[in-house]
């Protein structure tokens, strides 16, 4: 677990900026926060080689790439002295979007989409299969928001 990071002013906003547009070109960014552009340019790269900036990627509709179930999954682990090795044991599954470890009765909790209610039942199956866990499933009925930045 890393240790928590506290940004200056300049860079909060850019790391705002960005979480907001990713795809904000330097000078965009460079305008919206009152800094030149090879300044703008230096800081994301500090803060890239920091790791406070982790990567960019795209958000996908689900429901347009065929994908509109989304589900919670609930890992319990069917015997308590087996290894913590449930992540490992399950990455190969490429409908797991997002694997939570948490804390209360539960291991894990596993963000998962599919196309249909079969496609999660034989998800479930997969999952139980390969981590040798019991399972509890919340299917998602709406997402009013999702991916939101965070607040700096």
């Amino acid at each position: 677990m890393s240790t928590p990071q506290h940004l200056e002013p300049l860079d909060q906003a850019i790391v705002r900026e960005l979480a907001a547009d990713g795809r904000c070109s330097f000078t965009d960014l460079a305008e919206r926060v009152g800094l030149s552009v090879s300044a703008v340019h230096q800081r994301v790269r500090r803060l890239e080689q920091r790791g406070v900036i982790r990567g960019y990627t795209t958000r996908l509709d689900a429901d347009a790439i065929g994908l509109p179930l989304t589900a919670f999954v609930s890992l319990t682990p069917i015997d308590p002295a087996a290894p913590d090795d449930y992540p490992q044991r399950l990455a190969h599954i490429s409908a797991i979007e997002s694997c939570y470890s948490v804390a209360g009765d539960e291991s894990y909790i596993l963000l998962v989409r599919v196309g249909t209610p079969a496609d999660l039942e034989d998800l479930l199956r997969q999952v139980r299969e390969a981590a040798k866990v019991s399972t509890r499933t919340t299917v998602v009925l709406s997402t009013p928001y999702e991916a939101r930045p965070p607040a700096l």
